[in-house]
């Protein structure tokens, strides 16, 4: 069984990225045996938010390699030169290409790394590999389409596995319901419910905003409420002096502070990344409810200041018992289908390392990402989009990708160096999960 200098968890943005610096590394002689392991049978970057006329919040500049290497040949302006579509970008006169490009931009960098890369197989455990009393390699688990239990053995691991969509306790119990959905499946989920005349979207955010523009567009022409404990929706932040908490040397900054002082940052600059739409969605949104005064129509309802004290499953309907926190007052409404755009819990790392966690600690991680384990753990492992307590707000967004890629990079260098004339040639090897133990 061939043990690898690296293996991949996911294969989105993060992780290509890493692909792309571990790859500019080989063509200067440094070489990383790296394989990546994505659940999806092919790449797609949040295919269920691939809204019609939504657009990037983040300049095409912070794309996969621009800010480490402005010459690399996968930055999104060569994407566009070998697409021939670069002069007409230049003309449409924005920083901010729309999401299903940009989508197609990173399809394009993944599609050069497919065999590097193990698509349709969810990895879900990663277990110790012990010589003596230190754990020597990881044994990374993984599960096809079909049931069946691959296993490959790495000298470093990279956990890059995204957000999990975070469900309010008062909604768990009906996740089995399909009238209930997260944003993160949305039209997947919304084309099951053709004929729904009553929605509601939970949530203040970007996420929110879009799939009401989106349902208040629908040929269908449902009724949609925008429930929100927030007094209005507010916009990002996006002026220049703020948007320098992005920038890459922010995160030393921020690493280098106490973890009050940390604390103390994220709170202050919180509303530049959460629960903060574009201030030109907004004025969309405000168009919408606008115009509706102008007919003398209800359509639609912006139920702010309102809480979801309870829910209730019927046959006609999802029940919320809604709270007005300015009035008191309380009433109950059914909708056909309810979009929780409720944001995302980063901790699926600690599920994935579970059999690790006696080596692992509070899971704290260093500078260059590497979480700090006992001296009995050899292998290196990184993580990437779970350090936002630690690097700063930047760490879950596509502002410090292409530097970060290669931090992490040189950090597995370091550990495991090698001359490119000394990687290996064989594909790689997989065994049955109940093979014996390679050590």
């Amino acid at each position: 069984m061939q043990i690898h200098d690296l293996i991949g968890v996911g294969f989105g943005p993060s992780n290509i990225a890493l692909a792309i610096a571990l790859d500019e590394k080989r063509q200067k002689g440094h070489f990383v045996d790296a394989l990546f392991i994505e659940k999806q049978p092919g790449f797609v970057w949040h295919r269920n938010m691939l809204l019609d006329n939504a657009h990037m919040q983040i300049s095409f500049l912070k794309d996969l390699a621009t800010l480490r290497n402005p010459s690399s040949r996968f930055t999104f302006l060569n994407y566009l030169h070998e697409k021939q579509r670069l002069q007409d970008f230049i003309n449409l006169k924005t920083f901010f290409p729309s999401r299903h490009e940009f989508n197609d931009y990173l399809g394009w960098a993944a599609a050069q790394f497919e065999d590097r890369c193990a698509y349709g197989e969810a990895v879900f455990e990663v277990v110790p590999e012990m010589k003596g009393n230190e754990v020597s390699l990881l044994r990374v688990r993984s599960r096809d389409a079909n049931g069946a239990v691959r296993e490959r053995l790495a000298r470093n691991l990279v956990v890059s596995v995204g957000g999990v969509a975070n469900i309010p306790a008062r909604f768990q119990p009906l996740l089995d319901d399909g009238r209930v959905f997260h944003s993160s499946t949305y039209l997947e989920a919304i084309a099951r419910h053709p004929g729904a005349d009553r929605i509601a979207i939970v949530g203040a955010g970007q996420s929110a905003a879009e799939i009401f523009m989106d349902l208040q567009s629908h040929p269908t022409k449902p009724q949609v409420d925008l429930i929100m404990r927030a007094r209005s929706i507010k916009p990002s932040d996006d002026s220049p002096f703020v948007n320098e908490i992005f920038n890459t040397d922010f995160t030393d900054f921020v690493f280098n502070r106490s973890v009050n002082e940390r604390a103390e940052l994220l709170e202050e600059f919180w509303h530049t990344n959460y629960a903060a739409p574009d201030l030109e969605l907004i004025q969309q949104i405000f168009n919408v409810f606008y115009r509706q005064r102008v007919a003398g129509s209800t359509r639609h309802s912006f139920l702010r200041r309102h809480e979801v004290s309870a829910v209730r499953a019927a046959q006609d309907g999802i029940h919320l018992s809604l709270h007005d926190l300015n009035t008191g007052a309380r009433h109950d409404k059914a909708y056909d289908a309810v979009v929780l755009a409720t944001g995302y819990a980063r901790d699926a790392h600690r599920t994935l390392l579970a059999p690790l966690a006696s080596y692992l600690g509070d899971f704290s991680v260093d500078r260059d990402y590497r979480v700090q384990g006992t001296p009995a753990l050899r292998p290196g492992i990184f993580l990437q989009g779970a350090c936002e307590t630690s690097h700063g707000l930047s760490d879950t967004l596509l502002s410090v990708t292409a530097i970060r890629s290669d931090e992490i990079g040189q950090a597995l260098l370091n550990a495991t160096p090698r001359h490119t004339a000394q990687a290996p040639q064989a594909p790689a090897a997989e065994r049955p999960a109940h093979a014996a133990p390679v050590v």
